[in-house]
């Protein structure tokens, strides 16, 4: 032990910049985190705009004012209702199961929160760039009913374990024609990551989207990601006339605040896919090499193209987070005999033939 301080003491003593070299690594550690926070960071934001805009556009259809005391135009109201639940009492059921009761809101958490890992915000702005993002979200997004079923089953409750079985039967039913959705359009950009998605999409600008090639699995992907996140008319797992609130009957405090957090996560995440695999991601209407000569983004540098293609990709994903809360309060709730027949008989036998037609027409592209 004396003999490797005295090593060190020597190295110390011979190499003059031995602080500065592990002051580089800390500093390159804490640059990798910064990313990540701000990615925290700017999901919450997100989250917090959502609840207020639902809560906006839902008296304005109904009619009545919406929140107005939290902060200017009610906007804090969000973080006011974060605040009360983290000081509510967090209950637990006398007979249930203590260890998959607190479990199974963090997992429908966490899945969700991976699921960002994948989406190119702008233009050289995403966290991981894998060659197999959008099946990575398929496999982790597959992982959130199991939380909800533990959580319906750890509650010791009817209600709510009829809340988990109807979210894990409505996620399974639904999950199938969304991969297949995904899986044409990988054919058509010849890769499964979302980056490469996106810049496929580029070449043509407006008319290159993949919403206008791909119509049909357009139009499943959006029914099916609203089955996923549980919005009307999909919300059967917690119905209210019927389950008295599915599997979140037992919940309070933080551990219900972590539920209505998923689910908003998992609205945001959806929405971001389909602006990500339909709607050309951060590009905008007109062709990419216009748009880069014009704003000479390459003598610009990184950091302006990132700036404009976050604030393009916000703008798309806001557009179809309005159509998912104005469906709320125009559709009427689906039957279960009805959700499952819509997924299994109509949905999956037109999301495949959707597949079967782009194969074809990629092999006879060639």
């Amino acid at each position: 032990m004396i003999k490797m301080i005295m090593d060190i003491t020597e190295i110390q003593s011979i190499n003059p910049f031995f602080r500065l070299e592990s002051l580089k690594g800390v500093y390159e550690i804490l640059w990798i985190l910064v990313p990540i926070f701000g990615l925290v960071l700017g999901i919450t934001i997100g989250v917090l705009v959502i609840v207020w805009l639902e809560r906006e556009i839902s008296a304005g259809i109904q009619q009545r004012i919406g929140p107005e005391y939290a902060g200017p135009l009610g906007i804090l109201q969000a973080l006011a209702d974060g605040v009360k639940l983290l000081f509510k009492e967090n209950l637990l059921p006398s007979r249930g199961d203590a260890r998959l009761f607190s479990i199974g809101p963090s997992i429908a958490v966490v899945s969700v929160l991976l699921s960002y890992s994948v989406i190119p915000f702008g233009y050289h702005f995403v966290l991981s760039d894998l060659t197999i993002g959008v099946f990575l979200w398929i496999a982790i997004s597959s992982v959130a009913p199991i939380g909800l079923l533990m959580s319906g089953y750890g509650s010791n409750n009817k209600y709510s374990f009829l809340g988990g079985l109807r979210a894990t039967a409505q996620s399974i039913s639904y999950e199938i024609p969304l991969a297949l959705c995904i899986l044409s359009i990988s054919l058509l950009s010849n890769s499964p990551s979302t980056v490469d998605i996106v810049e496929a999409q580029s070449k043509y600008g407006f008319w290159g989207w993949n919403i206008w090639r791909q119509p049909i699995g357009f139009s499943i992907f959006l029914s099916s990601s609203l089955a996923e996140c549980e919005r009307l008319p999909f919300d059967l797992p917690e119905a209210e006339e019927e389950l008295v609130a599915g599997y979140q009957t037992e919940y309070s405090g933080i551990k219900f605040g972590l539920f209505y957090i998923a689910s908003y996560l998992n609205l945001l995440v959806s929405s971001l896919f389909i602006t990500v695999l339909y709607l050309g991601g951060w590009n905008l209407s007109i062709a990419h090499e216009f748009f880069s000569k014009f704003f000479d983004i390459t003598k610009t540098g990184k950091v302006f193209g990132t700036i404009i293609g976050i604030l393009i990709t916000l703008a798309k994903t806001y557009l179809f987070l309005f159509i998912s809360i104005a469906t709320r309060w125009t559709l009427p709730r689906l039957r279960m005999d009805q959700l499952l027949s819509f997924g299994w008989k109509f949905l999956l036998p037109i999301s495949l033939g959707n597949l079967l037609l782009t194969t074809s027409f990629q092999l006879f592209s060639l």
